[in-house]
């Protein structure tokens, strides 16, 4: 008597692991998009954070500038322009302000800042938004719309 598997059985289990493939990597696709996104909002977030601790740590107003359309985030002494620091954002993440101050954030060396919120929307549609406390001049992030 023969032992093994026949061609019908593993073109049979074949199939049935591509169809299981095929399912499983969109999921997987959606989880990378918004891993990205979450990593994304939390490097905006620390920025924001360090100037802050720059402002406080220095005994000078700093200032955040936002530029969505390079995805670049860039920190300067304020009324200056040349930058302390800057960090480049993933182009795949569409940013908009709804600041007071429009695409930048003051922190000052007590700590306070001018406030504003900014919201990151990946690839998939699903968005993050980092917001500046003007008061507290905390930084915070969260899942939304």
């Amino acid at each position: 008597m023969a032992r093994g598997f026949t061609l019908v059985e593993l073109v049979l289990v074949l199939f049935v692991m591509s169809l299981l493939a095929g399912l499983a990597l969109p999921a997987v696709g959606r989880g990378v998009d918004t891993l990205q996104l979450r990593a994304e909002a939390a490097a905006f977030s620390t920025f924001l954070r360090y100037a802050r601790e720059q402002a406080i740590t220095r005994r000078e107003t700093q200032e955040v500038r936002v530029n969505p359309n390079a995805h670049l985030l860039t920190l300067t002494k304020a009324g200056t322009e040349g930058a302390r620091a800057s960090r480049r954002l993933s182009p795949r993440i569409a940013i908009t302000a709804e600041s007071p101050t429009g695409l930048s954030i003051t922190f000052t060396p007590r700590g306070l800042s001018s406030g504003g919120s900014f919201r990151l929307v990946g690839a998939d549609g699903r968005a993050y938004w980092v917001r500046v406390d003007p008061l507290t001049g905390r930084v915070t992030n969260a899942r939304g719309n």
